[in-house]
């Protein structure tokens, strides 16, 4: 009905005079003064710098192919440019795999956790800051296990030393230690570890040894399993790979498993935490070289 006055009303004082006398919205009678074909939206014209077909098609063809199924799409997207090719944006790579019948998805099999507030634990150099970590392998019967001991480096996520055993054990923990900090050279009063306040991270031959090479060793809080996230982080990383067993039939064949997984960790793996390069260009000094050259093939 308002919508009629103001027609009537326009030849005499305007639109927008008769929209302010009834108290009407002037952008409602102009849109109903529209053609119906008019409201209809625009298609939204293609950039100029949008991927062709074929260049859509050679990224999933990348991101499908048997080399790199399950990977994210950022680690793909890393691995490439180190190989000097660029196909796209790491966002582009993303967005394909979202267009491409919900491709985006975790490509491995998860387990639903709660989210929980993570401790921060400094380090600005390699061998600054280690975490490490008991893990449980399963065994080839049930209730049995073999025990996998990992030192990680903080900054580098790179694996200074690893053991499998059959128990967990104070003496072996302390073995291990004192192995790694004499490959890396651990300088006195330079070396924090971190632990969770597991048996064998609190005995006091671990304790008796950290004070005589000068280490200090700090814990999680009491029942805060998630005070050591970067060694869980890591466990995770093990577990959820593809090739991982079930079971391992005997420890030979853990510490064979182990052995070409912590090979493919330091060297191979493209950490998001360390802007997708691998461990071990990290820790040794190589990643300020590496970033030059991904700028120079961007």
């Amino acid at each position: 009905m308002i919508e009629q006055t103001v027609e009537e009303l326009t030849p005499l004082v305007g639109t927008r005079p008769a929209c302010r006398a009834l108290g009407a919205a002037p952008a409602t009678i102009y849109r109903r003064r529209r053609p119906p074909e008019a409201l209809s939206r625009r298609p939204r014209p293609v950039p100029a710098r949008a991927l062709s077909m074929a260049e859509r098609e050679a990224v999933l063809a990348e991101l499908y192919c048997e080399r790199f199924v399950d990977c994210s799409p950022a680690q793909v997207w890393a691995t490439l440019l180190d190989e000097g090719r660029y196909l796209a944006s790491e966002r582009t790579f993303y967005r394909l795999l979202a267009g491409d019948h919900g491709g985006v998805r975790e490509r491995r099999a998860q387990l639903t956790h709660p989210a929980y507030a993570k401790p921060e634990l400094l380090a600005e150099r390699p061998n600054e800051l280690w975490s490490w970590d008991i893990s449980k392998l399963k065994g080839p019967a049930k209730w049995t296990c073999f025990h996998l001991y990992v030192i990680l480096d903080v900054f580098s996520r790179y694996v200074v030393g690893w053991t499998v055993q059959h128990r967990e054990n104070a003496q072996l923990a302390k073995a291990l230690i004192g192995q790694a900090v004499k490959q890396q050279r651990i300088e006195r009063d330079r070396l924090t570890i971190h632990a969770d306040r597991g048996t064998a991270m609190r005995s006091k031959p671990v304790a008796f040894l950290l004070a005589d090479l000068g280490v200090l060793r700090t814990h999680n809080r009491p029942y805060t399993s998630t005070d050591n996230p970067y060694s869980e982080a890591h466990f995770k990383t093990l577990k959820y790979r593809p090739e991982f067993p079930e079971r391992f039939h005997d420890i030979e064949q853990a510490r064979a498993f182990c052995r070409n997984f912590f090979d493919w960790y330091n060297h191979s793996h493209r950490h998001s935490g360390i802007g997708l390069m691998t461990p071990a260009a990290v820790h040794h000094g190589q990643a300020k070289a590496l970033h030059a050259e991904r700028q120079r093939v961007l």
